[in-house]
């Protein structure tokens, strides 16, 4: 039998899975790392303990497997993507690497901005400057650390840093370089314009591949350290979400996925480039050569849910332990109980700001329409409604951009509530399921290692071979209609309260 790795560099751990090349998770072991936040606002981790935690990871899932490592055909790796590792020209890590949520370089998306100009940076990004971005994190450290700056040789994202521990090259792959804001999107190449404007010098920046494409094969030291024979291939790899769209099976037109984690994702695929000129939404190279993918961000999906059990749902969190249940399923329930719409009551999910379709840090979350008769249930419903109308506005941007929708994938924790997939089913008008697998990203990798060792012929043929799905949930058309008329009181209340909002953050 051929088996494929999957190593996926999360914030949190990095996970590795061993699957044989029809997907079937063998094997899987995750190692956790640190964070470390030395001022507010700042989030940094240490390049090797990536490298540790993926080297003993990959040793592990083969000892546990106890299969000849000989038939391990190929290695993808995902990552946390935006992170910026600085070596010299020996190879040292010269810092520590300012990771994703790193908020630290507002100025420097200024300047960015200023050099490259607004428009004229979405036309060749294909987004506008933000500080999670990697080339603002580059600016950083020229303008505060000019000694570091000074040193560095080779500029990698966190995926990539691992793959330089494997194989000795410095590489990268398409869909996650199109996060560095470096990156012609359009043409799949390093952006001479951008780099030249920004004063960045195009020697420390790695190769770029598309995902499925071998970049490197592991080393003599490496196979000694993780268990993987001396040779075997390395391929390009993605980034999380694109490394999750091949994890689903949302590797062609009209198919997309809607990941209700903290944050919520709607992230479609698209042959044809679509950029949407005001910011909205982010356009990345995707995992499949000569693709794209569409993603609108909502800040707080899940984390509003988290923080209404969290601060009203004692009773309900007492009584799930004692029934061996989690505290969601008994939610649930409850909302289930309320009829559409929470009896007129409206909930904007905007705890943490809101990036789509938005981009304001200054709203906040609210309840409109709270009446004496309103109970905890009532808001329960009110806060999965809206989110559901969040991730509704996503899709509507996609929509405007020509972006086809007509299957849609639910993902991450809030997409194994069934009340919440109906509800996004209804709010779409489109049928939602899920995929049998939950491996997801180190799926993804696994299969494009699969397909770049020639397992399979191309990235859709693979999913197409792999990718299983439960039956979908199917829109319901009284519920749509029904939905349709609090969304469109939802999309007014935004503009309503901006000006109160902006006041507001400056009291």
């Amino acid at each position: 039998m051929e088996y494929v790795i999957g190593v996926d560099l999360g914030t949190s751990g990095t996970k590795t899975v061993l699957f044989s090349s029809e997907g079937q998770p063998i094997a899987s072991k995750t190692i956790e790392y640190p964070l470390y936040q030395p001022q507010n606002g700042w989030a940094e981790q240490e390049p090797l303990d990536w490298w540790n935690a993926a080297y003993k990871s990959m040793k592990a899932v083969i000892a546990e497997s106890k299969i000849n490592p000989k038939d391990i055909k190929g290695i993808g790796i995902s990552g946390q993507m935006h992170g910026l590792v600085m070596l010299d020209k020996a190879g040292n890590v010269l810092r520590r690497s300012i990771i994703w949520c790193d908020q630290r370089t507002a100025a420097e998306c200024d300047e960015i901005t200023s050099k490259v100009g607004a428009s004229r940076l979405i036309e060749l990004t294909a987004n506008p400057a933000l500080t999670g971005f990697t080339a603002s994190k580059i600016l950083w450290v020229r303008n505060h650390e000019p000694e570091v700056y000074a040193k560095c040789a080779h500029i990698l994202l966190p995926k990539d840093y691992v793959r330089y521990m494997l194989t000795g090259e410095f590489a990268t792959e398409v869909s996650d370089a199109s996060g560095m804001q470096l990156l012609d999107v359009p043409n799949r190449c390093w952006s001479d314009e951008v780099l030249s404007k920004l004063g960045i010098d195009k020697s420390l920046l790695a190769k770029v591949y598309e995902s499925p494409e071998v970049t490197g094969k592991v080393s003599k030291q490496a196979a000694e350290l993780c268990g993987v024979p001396e040779g075997t291939p390395v391929v390009g790899g993605a980034g999380d979400n694109a490394a999750a769209a091949v994890g689903t099976g949302t590797v062609q037109d009209g198919i997309a996925f809607t990941t209700l984690g903290t944050s919520g994702v709607v992230f479609a695929h698209t042959d044809k480039l679509s950029i949407d000129p005001k910011g909205r939404v982010h356009t990345f190279c995707c995992a499949v050569p000569g693709a794209w993918h569409v993603m609108g961000v909502t800040q707080a999906a899940g984390l509003s849910l988290k923080w209404f059990r969290d601060n009203f749902c004692d009773a309900e969190m007492v009584t799930a332990k004692g029934m061996g249940k989690d505290p969601y399923y008994l939610m649930d329930k409850q909302a289930e109980a309320i009829p559409i719409g929470a009896e007129r009551l409206l909930y904007l999910p905007y705890l943490m700001g809101e990036r789509t379709p938005h981009l304001d840090p200054d709203c906040r979350g609210a309840f409109i329409g709270l009446s004496a008769m309103h109970t905890r249930q009532h808001m329960l419903r009110a806060v999965m409604e809206g989110v559901v109308y969040s991730q509704r506005d996503s899709v509507e941007v996609l929509r405007g951009m020509g972006v086809k929708i007509n299957d849609m994938l639910a993902c991450g924790g809030g997409g194994t509530s069934p009340l919440w997939r109906q509800m996004l089913a209804d709010v779409y008008g489109c049928p939602v399921k899920t995929v049998v697998s939950k491996e997801g990203p180190a799926l993804g990798v696994a299969i494009l290692a699969a397909v770049g060792t020639g397992i399979y012929s191309s990235v859709q043929e693979a999913c197409k071979q792999v990718i299983k799905t439960n039956p979908a949930q199917n829109p319901i058309a009284e519920n749509s209609k029904e939905y349709e008329k609090f969304y469109r009181m939802y999309t007014e209340l935004y503009p309503a309260l901006k000006e109160s909002y902006g006041k507001l953050a400056k009291l």
